[in-house]
């Protein structure tokens, strides 16, 4: 297998790595053209359910090219974006966002550094998820807040079956068009549907620390927003 091609879905990190250098040039266009546009009102809600301003310290992890840690330093809190792929780091360097590469698993910061933690479309791409929640709890301070905007699961089931189905079809078709690397949406799609549901991530949010857990549906939960407090 070709790891910039297409990753595997006991997600190497070696692979996830190279997979996410290979579509980094494109990345956010395909984004927004995959999901209608929706992408910048989940980023913004993503910014609300986060609840910073100045003065708060707030890392985002798996940032990809940055564009959601820009979209959380409007609230005036300062924010880095942390990434283990470099070739996504490279391709938001433009931005002027602070930038870290980093290990989900292993962040290069002392504990309780944050007043929040947030990570968007990238937690189901670690290796070790309950590691890595436990890592972004390790960061935050006491009181401090996380939020997890992912990919889930309608809780309609003809939505469900039908948002399956498009992820084996239209995000094939679609992806050679806008997509730098457009096989790398075929481990992309597999790992949304074959991803935890709603009640099963909050389970494991709060096993790793954190309390109060919750979350709000989005496009009828094919999206989920999760939060809670250190």
């Amino acid at each position: 297998m070709d790891p910039v091609t297409r990753a595997g879905l006991d997600r190497n990190p070696h692979d996830v790595a190279a997979m996410f250098d290979g579509v980094a040039r494109r990345y956010d266009v395909t984004n927004t053209v995959l999901t209608a546009g929706l992408d910048r009102r989940w980023r913004a809600l993503t910014r609300r359910a986060m609840g910073v301003g100045p003065g708060d310290r707030v890392l985002d992890l798996a940032a990809g090219t940055g564009v959601s840690a820009a979209e959380l330093g409007r609230s005036g809190a300062w924010c880095v974006a942390a990434d283990f792929s470099l070739g996504m780091l490279g391709a938001g360097a433009w931005r002027g966002v602070p930038m870290v590469a980093a290990d989900a698993l292993h962040l290069p910061f002392a504990d309780a550094s944050f007043e929040a933690v947030c990570i968007s479309f990238g937690l189901r791409n670690i290796v070790d998820v309950d590691r890595a929640l436990a890592e972004m709890a390790r960061v935050t301070r006491p009181g401090g807040r996380l939020v997890v905007c992912e990919f889930s699961q309608p809780v309609w089931g003809p939505y469900r079956s039908a948002f399956h189905a498009a992820l084996g079809v239209v995000l094939p078709a679609v992806a050679p068009v806008v997509s730098s690397n457009p096989r790398a949406y075929s481990y992309l799609g597999e790992s949304i549907r074959t991803w935890d549901d709603q009640p099963e991530l909050a389970r494991r949010i709060a096993a790793a620390g954190w309390q109060g857990v919750q979350w709000r549906n989005l496009v009828g939960g094919a999206v989920a927003l999760h939060r809670g407090v250190r």
